[in-house]
């Protein structure tokens, strides 16, 4: 049996949500599990998360290419969830993957996107954050699975801009008013 079997629904997903971003004209790349399992240290994920740059005014025609891709939706008030929390929620037929796709807002989100790199995998070329930008967002979500991906990134990146790191961790810090992701931040260097 071919080891990379357990894979081919994963790269599957892959391959047509890139298609469906460049289809639609959008800018975005996987964050969440996948790019952490692809960053640091390997782990198991159910679903692909997305950071993508839609204006509000265009979610219908997104979530409209999005079909042409077999990404549908998971619910049917999946706009209306993502006006209140800014996540679509969708699935891709395909494989039966769940996608969350967080329509980004923020300039970190747009910085993000931005600096991103693309990794080849399995033929996919597949758009990332950058390391660092990836520890900023786990820190952020604070939640024991993301801490843990924060130590696998940091293991398996030894050229880190720990400056960088460190001065958007503190704005983020500041601004949300939790000083411990900074002592997080510490712990985990």
């Amino acid at each position: 049996m071919n080891d990379q079997a357990p894979l081919f629904p994963l790269i599957g997903a892959l391959r047509d949500l890139v298609l469906w971003l460049a289809d639609a004209r959008t800018e975005g790349v996987v964050i969440g599990g996948v790019a952490s399992s692809i960053l640091g240290r390997p782990r198991m994920t159910r679903d692909v998360d997305l950071l993508v740059l839609v204006e509000d005014s265009d979610w219908v025609a997104f979530l409209n290419h999005a079909g042409n891709h077999g990404i549908e939706p998971r619910r049917q008030d999946v706009l209306e969830f993502a006006r209140r929390s800014r996540v679509l929620l969708l699935r891709h037929l395909p494989t039966d993957i769940n996608v969350d796709a967080v329509l980004g807002l923020i300039p970190f989100e747009r910085q993000v996107i931005q600096r991103a790199n693309v990794v080849r995998l399995a033929g996919v070329r597949v758009p990332l954050p950058t390391p660092e930008d990836m520890i900023i967002m786990k820190l952020v979500a604070r939640r024991p699975q993301d801490l843990d991906d924060v130590r696998g990134i940091i293991a398996a990146n030894t050229d880190l801009d720990l400056d960088y790191i460190r001065r958007i961790t503190s704005q983020f810090a500041t601004e949300l008013d939790v000083p411990d992701m900074v002592r997080d931040l510490d712990e985990l260097l």
